[in-house]
């Protein structure tokens, strides 16, 4: 019977086109995610290099944390997942759920 490690890739194609391998993530500890880190890891978990729960666990993230990083690079690319395209995404959901009335 084979375990999960030995059906994982070694190696996936990331946000760059570049092979990725788990020694090439960004390092557990991070506290600085720059797009191209954030785009790593969104590839890591989409190519089966580590599952979501290894990588929220290993980068203290939360699961929709991790869903947003994923859906940003789906609807905008990698400049999707720019803080300030976040905050104005963000801004517009708020106006939306406010209402005319309460904007």
């Amino acid at each position: 019977m084979q375990s999960d490690n030995e059906r994982r890739p070694v190696l996936v194609t990331g946000p760059l086109g570049e092979s990725l391998s788990l020694a090439e993530l960004p390092k557990s500890d991070t506290t600085r995610w720059v797009i191209r880190r954030k785009a790593e890891v969104v590839a890591a978990v989409s190519g089966g290099l580590i599952s979501l729960e290894e990588a929220c666990s290993r980068y203290r993230l939360t699961v929709e944390e991790f869903l947003s990083w994923q859906e940003s690079i789906e609807k905008s690319g990698l400049p999707g997942l720019r803080i300030s395209h976040l905050s104005k995404y963000r801004k517009k959901e708020r106006m939306r759920e406010a209402g005319p009335d309460e904007a």
